[in-house]
């Protein structure tokens, strides 16, 4: 894994998120918190624990800190509050990668987690993970928008190459 491709899977990531929080933008307070047969129950649910996955993710590579515990959906009663605080993820993140080198990535990274078992993993597998993480939610979250007809549209990666123009 390189930091170029590492870069275009989180320009993808992060344009896939856009796409979905703005399909969500249509919905109720009460649509948004509404549980559904999700993995974490409601569409604000998910959205939070595929936030706080890349919060703890960030956080443990980039300060070597380990957090405890998951964000708590009920710190974003609103769509608005969650989009603000994933807009300062994105950045906190961007912010990470771009100050890592090559080398860094073929790395281990040793923590703890959420559970307080220890772990190690090789870096470059720890923000593919996220990515992937965030893809397996998201359409989880896109199949429920769909049925209350606010899809998002397509979330492939290769339309995200098509209209950032690195694929012809």
């Amino acid at each position: 894994m390189n930091l170029a491709d590492l870069m275009t899977l989180y320009n993808y990531n992060y344009w896939a998120n856009r796409r979905v929080l703005q399909a969500a933008s249509g919905l109720t307070v009460e649509q948004f918190v509404a549980p559904h047969d999700l993995s974490w129950g409601s569409i604000r649910d998910v959205l939070v624990h595929t936030l706080g996955a890349e919060w703890i993710w960030r956080t443990r590579c980039q300060e070597g800190r380990s957090p405890s515990a998951m964000l708590d959906p009920e710190q974003f009663p609103t769509l608005g509050a969650l989009t603000a605080q994933w807009a300062e993820e994105e950045s906190a993140m961007r912010d990470y990668l771009v100050s890592l080198g090559e080398a860094a990535l073929s790395q281990p990274l040793a923590y703890v987690s959420t559970g307080g078992r220890p772990f190690s993993s090789t870096l470059w597998h720890i923000l593919v993970h996220v990515v992937n993480h965030g893809t397996q939610h998201r359409a989880e979250v896109a199949h429920i928008l769909t049925q209350l007809d606010h899809s998002p549209g397509d979330l492939d990666m290769i339309l995200y190459a098509r209209e950032a123009g690195i694929e012809e």
